[in-house]
């Protein structure tokens, strides 16, 4: 396992069945901009927080697809230490993220994340 100060992001940290991603969808919070949709809810007693990711294939090819959601896991690991406890969210990858640059992905998540309030 992890340890607390550590900035690896596990697969246990994940959102990886669809019926949580589901659940979220259905009771969480939506927060829309230009590049991403994020869904969040809080979860009772679930300790840290989990992410889930959504790369559609209108996004593109496979290589594009990939390399959106390595950048956004990439992104909420980095600030993984700023997020809430117990927050269960999923971040949609929209059409123009696939020729967005980093910072604009960065930038966008985090204005989407203060507003559905899970930034500490």
């Amino acid at each position: 396992m992890a340890l607390a100060g550590s900035f690896s992001f596990p697969k246990t940290r994940r959102l990886t069945h669809r019926s949580e991603y589901e659940r979220v969808k259905q009771n969480g919070i939506t927060q829309r901009g230009k590049l991403l949709m994020l869904n969040a809810m809080p979860v009772e007693n679930s300790g840290p927080c989990r992410a889930g990711f959504v790369t559609s294939g209108r996004l593109g090819g496979a290589v594009v697809r990939n390399r959106v959601r390595r950048r956004l896991r990439e992104i909420v690991r980095g600030h993984q230490h700023d997020l809430r406890q117990g927050v269960w969210f999923v971040i949609i990858a929209r059409h123009e993220a696939a020729t967005a640059s980093y910072g604009a992905l960065e930038d966008e998540w985090l204005r989407l994340a203060r507003r559905a309030s899970i930034l500490l």
